[in-house]
C-alpha cells in the first residue's frame, strides 16, 4: 500500500490532516474489521481529504460512500459493530450530524448498558468541528457539550497532529462508541510525528506548557490560541501561564487541572463553544469544588457565545482569540 512504511517507521513533519489519515490506515492495516464509511470518504477521499487513498488500498467493502443520510450511516454502524466490526462513521460537517443524533443517543450510547457488557459498540463517530474556515452555519459549530452529557457515549478532541495520530487509533479499538472531535481549522497545523514513542492513554489531559502565573485549560482548536497566548503573555509581561490540554471531554480527567490550580490560583477555560450548560461550565465547577481553598480568583470562561454561528465576515468576533484570552488573564490576576 502507498506511504505504509512510514505510518511505522521515521520520525517526520506531518499535518493533522496526514496525521489522521496514517492513524487510520494504521487502524485499518492491523484489524480486518476496522471500516471507514461516509459521505464522500471513497473515491473524493473525504471534503477535508482525510480519507484519500483509503479506498484505493483497503477497497470498497472496507471504505464506503454512503448516502447522504446521516442517521442510515449511524444506524448502520450500529448493525456492523453488533456483527463484530469496527466502523468509522465520518461526518462531514459538525452542523450536519444532527439527523444521526437520535440513532446516537437513542442506540449507540445506549446498547452495551442495555445488554450489560456483552454487545460492545466499538463505532468512532469522526466529526469536523469549530469555526475559523470562513464557513457559515452548519459548517463551523461546536456542539461537544450536547454529546458530552449523554451517558454512555465517550467524547474526545484532538488538538494537534501528533494526538490526532495515536487519539485516532485508540478510539478505534475502545468498545465504547467514541464521538471523536477534529479542530477543522488546525487540520493544515503541523508537527514532528515518531510512531516510536509511547502515547499517554486517551481519556486523559496533558500538560502542554508549564507556569506558575496562572492556568490555560482547553481543548480542539483552541490549544493553539491558548498556548499563543502564554507566549505572548511571558514576552509582554513576564507571566507564565500553564496549558493544559483537556483531550477528553467525557471523561473528564482533571487531576492534572487540579495540580496546576492549587498552584497558580487561577484558572481561565478556554472553547469556541457556547458558554450555556457547556463542558467549559462543568470544569469550572468541577475546580471551584475541588480547588475551593486553593483559588485566589473566580474561575473565568473565555468561549464563544450563547448566539447561533454567525455569517462568516463576523466570525472574527465570535471566536475566542489571543487578546480574549490574554484579556481573561488580566481580569483573573486583578481579583
Amino acid at each position: 500500500m502507498s506511504d505504509a512504511s512510514t505510518v511505522t517507521t521515521g520520525a517526520r513533519t506531518v499535518t493533522m490532516a496526514k496525521a489522521l489519515n496514517d492513524g487510520l490506515r494504521a487502524a485499518m492495516e492491523r484489524d480486518p474489521k476496522v471500516l471507514v464509511m461516509g459521505e464522500d470518504v471513497g473515491k473524493l477521499g473525504g471534503v477535508f481529504r482525510i480519507t484519500d487513498g483509503l479506498q484505493k488500498d483497503f477497497g470498497e467493502q472496507r471504505v464506503l460512500d454512503t448516502p447522504l443520510a446521516e442517521s442510515g450511516i449511524i444506524g448502520a454502524a450500529v448493525g456492523l459493530a453488533i456483527r463484530g466490526y469496527r466502523p468509522v462513521c465520518e461526518i462531514q460537517f459538525d452542523g450536519f450530524v444532527f439527523p444521526g443524533y437520535d440513532q446516537i443517543v437513542s442506540q449507540l450510547a445506549k446498547l452495551r448498558y442495555r445488554s450489560q457488557g456483552r454487545v460492545p459498540m466499538p463505532v468512532v463517530v469522526r466529526i469536523p468541528f469549530g469555526g475559523g474556515i470562513g464557513a457559515v452555519e452548519h459548517h463551523s459549530e461546536s456542539p461537544e457539550s450536547l454529546f458530552a452529557h449523554v451517558p454512555g457515549l465517550k467524547v474526545v478532541a484532538c488538538g494537534n497532529p501528533v494526538d490526532a495520530y495515536w487519539m485516532v487509533q485508540q478510539a478505534i479499538g475502545c468498545d465504547d462508541p467514541v464521538i471523536f472531535f477534529e479542530p477543522k481549522r488546525r487540520y493544515w497545523d503541523k508537527a514532528v510525528l515518531d510512531p516510536a514513542v509511547v502515547p499517554p492513554p486517551l481519556f486523559s489531559s496533558r500538560v502542554l506548557r508549564a507556569g506558575s502565573t496562572a492556568t490555560l485549560a482547553s481543548y480542539g482548536p483552541q490549544v493553539r490560541t491558548c498556548l499563543d497566548a502564554a507566549v505572548a503573555a511571558a514576552d509582554a509581561d513576564g507571566y507564565e501561564l500553564e496549558v493544559i490540554d483537556l483531550r477528553s471531554l467525557s471523561p473528564l480527567d482533571l487531576e492534572p487541572v487540579y495540580d496546576s490550580v492549587r498552584r497558580t490560583g487561577r484558572l481561565v477555560v478556554v472553547s469556541e463553544a457556547p458558554s450555556e450548560s457547556s463542558v467549559a461550565a462543568e470544569v469550572a465547577a468541577r475546580v471551584q469544588r475541588d480547588c475551593f481553598y486553593s483559588l485566589q480568583a473566580p474561575v473565568l470562561r473565555v468561549t464563544g457565545f450563547d448566539t447561533p454561528y454567525p455569517p462568516s465576515r463576523c466570525e472574527h468576533q465570535y471566536l475566542p482569540d489571543l487578546d480574549r484570552v490574554l484579556d481573561a488573564v488580566d481580569r483573573s490576576l486583578a481579583f
